[in-house]
């Protein structure tokens, strides 16, 4: 069990091999979009963005919720008093 080992993590770094007990990373491989999805998408997406703005000018402002209140901090804790140390028994 050692660098010479085929069998174990060490020996397969050393020799360079993938196993079972050392697997291959997995690579990240991008999807492929067909660009004219993206495109559609976007134009729905500014499509949306206009309708809000045009229902935005006749809206009412709608009123924010308060805010809380902080709350005190708790006192510190005081200091435990060291109590006189029994005197032993001989």
């Amino acid at each position: 069990m050692g660098k010479g080992d085929k069998k174990s993590k060490r020996g397969k770094i050393v020799i360079g091999s993938f196993g079972i007990r050392r697997p291959r990373k997995k690579s990240y491989t991008p999807v492929k979009v067909d660009n004219a999805q993206v495109e559609a998408k976007a134009v729905q997406e500014k499509s949306a963005v206009s309708e809000v703005k045009d229902s935005d000018e006749n809206a009412v402002i709608k009123q924010s919720k308060p805010v809380k209140e902080k709350k005190e901090p708790k006192a510190e804790k005081s200091e435990k008093v060291a109590k006189p140390k029994k005197e032993q028994k001989d």
